[in-house]
């Protein structure tokens, strides 16, 4: 019998050593930019010394995989917000709040 287990070890997302760079710049290309470059470098300084006070890379490898799902979902809010915003299906979160009140 083995004391190995017969699974393999889930391998954490690890972006590629340039993904930040390249995620700034495209950030910076973007028609957000003004808002999204500074929040973006705020949050990397942020988590870079998180990273240099805990040796972990995991806050900076979160700030990357987060930024890049922004920036590819942005296509889909744009088409959202210039389709009139049709939320005919959703249910007010307000509504909800003050049926338990």
């Amino acid at each position: 019998m083995s004391a190995q287990p017969d699974h393999a070890p889930v391998t954490p997302y690890a972006p590629a050593p340039g993904a930040p760079a390249e995620l700034l710049a495209q950030l910076r290309a973007s028609d957000r930019a003004d808002r999204w470059v500074p929040a973006f470098v705020q949050e990397w300084a942020a988590a870079l010394e998180e990273s240099r006070r805990t040796f972990s890379l995991a806050g900076l490898y979160e700030v990357v995989q987060v930024w890049q799902a922004r920036v590819a979902s942005a296509p889909a809010v744009d088409a959202f917000l210039a389709s009139g915003r049709d939320e005919t299906g959703f249910v007010d979160l307000e509504e909800i709040r003050s049926r338990r009140r």
